[in-house]
């Protein structure tokens, strides 16, 4: 009757909750299908139909499974890592474009218009998270997501059951990567930063030579009319960045194969 499913038997349960675990370690670390925006109600389907149609594909390179409970706890948990560890390449990058828009919303003028973030649960700048919704949105259109799905696939080639440890190049894998935060938000930013500096400079002119002119009056709506029409135009400089970085991220997902394996 149910032979058309994945679990055949009961033997087969073991194994699938080790790749349910690494599936949902990768799920909880994305932050589109990991933030708290998404109700748990679809998380959970989402993961356990993932998992499902992945379990037939992976169950030939599971290893031979311990019984004592103890041993399959720790197992569990290492799976879970494995997959954080593979979903955290996707935070740098959104990380980098919270950043980006939290300098872009303080040089326009608007650090102190903040909307109130579900994905995080806090009050967030306005611009950092209209440059999120933005970097999201090219995620899915790129179709980033399916690099994830892939690579969970092929970790199991890779990445043997339980495997994942600490080590000396892991961690320094691991901050070389976050060092590519400042990289990327700075790439994201120039362009508005150049601009508003041009302004600042020419304003600081006028000031000099018009002395009775009140400047900071003027400043204010010159710099956020400025800032949005640089950001208008700097949309393909915006989508060309993200469009590297999210490419960078196969190559960097090889490296911790190989550093976790």
């Amino acid at each position: 009757m149910f032979d058309a499913l994945p679990l055949k038997a009961l033997d087969d349960l073991i194994p699938f909750a080790l790749v349910l675990a690494r599936v949902a370690g990768l799920f909880a670390a994305i932050p589109l299908f990991g933030a708290r925006i998404v109700p748990n109600r679809i998380k959970a389907p989402l993961i356990f139909a993932m998992a499902l149609l992945l379990f037939p594909i992976v169950k030939p390179h599971l290893a031979t499974l311990p019984s004592d409970i103890i041993s399959l706890a720790l197992l569990v948990i290492l799976e879970s890592l494995i997959g954080l560890t593979l979903g955290l390449l996707s935070q740098f990058v959104f990380a980098a474009v919270e950043f980006c828009g939290q300098q872009v919303g303080a040089q326009i003028g608007l650090s102190m218009a903040t909307l109130f973030d579900p994905t995080t649960q806090n009050n967030v700048p306005t611009m950092a998270m209209f440059q999120g919704a933005l970097a999201t949105l090219i995620f899915l259109s790129l179709g980033v997501h399916h690099f994830f799905i892939r690579g969970i696939v092929e970790s199991y080639q890779v990445i043997p059951v339980g495997a994942w440890h600490t080590s000396p190049e892991l961690l320094k894998f691991l901050v070389d990567a976050s060092t590519g935060v400042f990289v990327i938000a700075l790439k994201l930013a120039a362009p508005v930063a150049v601009a508003l500096l041009a302004t600042s400079v020419a304003l600081g002119i006028v000031a000099r030579s018009f002395p009775a002119m009140n400047v900071f009056m003027v400043s204010m709506p010159l710099n956020i009319g400025i800032g949005f029409v640089i950001l208008g135009i700097s949309l393909p400089v915006f989508l060309r960045v993200l469009e590297v970085a999210f490419g960078a991220m196969t190559g960097q997902m090889r490296v911790l194969f190989k550093l976790l394996a």
